[in-house]
Parts: structure tokens; C-alpha cells; sequence
């Protein structure tokens, strides 16, 4: 498995060696040891698995405290612009975001550690997004930015009047006025 960094350290894209024949195609989506001998050491303790059609955007999410989550996100069907936003105080790149595509075609991952707000938006008629994370979901540290803050200025690659959201994404406040851990 390839690692690739990222404008923002310790964001990467993971891209698997994929073995292709008539037949169709092999790759490991997940080998702790791989990522153990790249210096990546995770307990991921959770899958989760969405369904979503173009421009659906889910986001931008974290939790905080102990219940903080680094995320390994892939897409198995469709495609989508994933989106990472440091969220850690005092960082030298808080504020900033990485935005990668993601598909089935491509296959890559997008590592996203604890201490950043995550979402994605589909770019295909319909998308399978699956992702690996390292603590349970606990509602009582979950936060949220809206994913249209200007100060963020991210380009989501899809028309505003053709994104849905979810009515809990909608009311999301702006970055400065986010939860902080």
C-alpha cells in the first residue's frame, strides 16, 4: 500500500496495490500490518456504510474528547470529494482543508485523524462510502461546521441548488463557532 501525503500533515492517502485480471480485481482494503509497518497504528473498532445519491452532502462531522475519532474512508461504489478540515487549536494548519476524490475506480483511502471536522459530497449518481473508526460514535461529543462557511472556502465540485443535506447538517453553525475539545 502506497502512502501519500497530504498539504496537511498526517492527513494521507492510502492507495492499495490492486491486482487486475480477466476475472476482475483483488487489494487488501485493510492490513494492520501494513499500516504498522508505515508507522500508522490504529484500533479501529467500528465500520459504518452510507448510501447516498448525487450531491448529497454529509458534514462536516467530528466528535471530541475521548470519543474523538480518526476515520479510514473509502468508496466501494460511485465517487465523492472527501473532505478533511483541521479543527485543532493551535495548529499550524487549522482552518485549512484537504479535498480528495474518492471512488471505486481510483480506490483510494483517505486517512482523517482525530482533531478534524469530516464530509463528502457525491460526485456520481449514487455513491457507497465506507469507513473504519477508532472510537464508538457518542452523541454527547459530536459536533458539526456548516459545510458552506465561507471562511473554510471549500469547493464541494457540485451546484449549491443541487446539494441535499440532512436537516441536522443544515443548521450546523459556522467554523468559529464550533465545539472545541
Amino acid at each position: 500500500m502506497q502512502v501519500i501525503e497530504t498539504d496537511i500533515p498526517g492527513v494521507l492517502i492510502l492507495e492499495p496495490r490492486v491486482f487486475a485480471d480477466h476475472r476482475g480485481y483483488f487489494f487488501e482494503s485493510y492490513n494492520r500490518l501494513t499500516l504498522e509497518h508505515q508507522g500508522l497504528q490504529f484500533d479501529f473498532c467500528q465500520d459504518n456504510e452510507a448510501r447516498s445519491e448525487y450531491g448529497v452532502l454529509r458534514g462536516l462531522h467530528y466528535q471530541i474528547g475521548e470519543a474523538a475519532q480518526t476515520k479510514l474512508v473509502r468508496v466501494i461504489e460511485g465517487e465523492v470529494l472527501d473532505v478533511a478540515v483541521d479543527i485543532r487549536p493551535g495548529s499550524a494548519t487549522y482552518g485549512k482543508h484537504v479535498a480528495v476524490r474518492l471512488s471505486a475506480e481510483n480506490k483510494r483511502q483517505l486517512l482523517v485523524p482525530k482533531g478534524f471536522a469530516h464530509g463528502y459530497v457525491v460526485l456520481s449518481p449514487t455513491a457507497i462510502f465506507s469507513y473504519k473508526c477508532d472510537a464508538f460514535y457518542a452523541k454527547q461529543a459530536e459536533g458539526g461546521i456548516h459545510y458552506a462557511d465561507p471562511e473554510l472556502n471549500i469547493n464541494w465540485l457540485v451546484p449549491v441548488e443541487k446539494i441535499t443535506l440532512s436537516e441536522k447538517d443544515q443548521i450546523l453553525p459556522p467554523f468559529g463557532k464550533h465545539r472545541h475539545a
